[in-house]
């Protein structure tokens, strides 16, 4: 399988069980625009090697001894927003499945995920863009919850919103719509405000559950 990304996507693996890593590492190996750079087994762990890797993509297991991954997650976008996290987890428990989302990943896939599924979402991370499981996706959207929206959304912005939705990301959104992305940024940054949400991946989910964007 071959992508278009000119660098190598910088990979670390976080999964306390050895076969689960070794089985994501030779899989990761196949392609060639993936760079597995180290690999975690607990949360703590996880965390001392962004630090010390710089990956630009985190799978994360999130059932873990020692500190768990949604934890890790947390503390992991605070101290660098700029790396992705991706849950991958056989778990698809709906108050974890929130937590995850709440503490920052872009995406959530279960382990019986397809391969190709999986590498497809770690190059959408690194652009930006959500990858949900649909399961995890219909659980969520009924978790996405705003108190009240204090401004009507724009055409525009309820357009993005959609788009958002679609699980595109600000660069392929300006595109599509013909402006810069700063203007894309801009209206994401006024519709999270309005819908009181906290990132683009609530955004997404906040589409789904309003029906701008159907669940396959």
């Amino acid at each position: 399988m071959s992508h278009p990304d000119p660098e190598n996507l910088r990979v670390l693996l976080v999964d306390d069980h050895p076969v689960v890593r070794q089985g994501l590492r030779m899989f990761l190996a196949t392609d060639p625009g993936l760079q597995v750079v180290g690999e975690a087994e607990n949360g703590q762990e996880a965390l001392e090697k962004v630090a010390e890797l710089h990956p630009d993509v985190v799978l994360m297991d999130l059932l873990m001894p020692v500190m768990d991954g949604v934890c890790a997650t947390r503390q992991i976008k605070a101290r660098f927003p700029e790396v992705e996290v991706i849950a991958l987890t056989s778990a698809l428990d709906d108050r974890l499945v929130a937590e995850a989302i709440h503490a920052g990943v872009t995406g959530y896939l279960l382990k019986d995920a397809h391969p190709e599924e999986l590498v497809e979402a770690i190059y959408a991370a690194k652009r930006g863009e959500v990858r949900l499981h649909p399961e995890a996706a219909r659980r969520l959207a009924q978790e996405v919850r705003t108190t009240e929206m204090r401004e009507a959304l724009t055409p525009r912005e309820t357009e993005i919103l959609r788009l958002i939705g679609r699980g595109l990301s600000n660069k392929r959104i300006a595109q599509q719509l013909q402006v810069s992305e700063l203007t894309v940024k801009t209206h994401v940054s006024h519709l999270l405000s309005k819908l009181g949400l906290s990132s683009r991946t609530q955004a997404a989910l906040f589409a789904i559950r309003e029906g701008l964007i159907g669940l396959e």
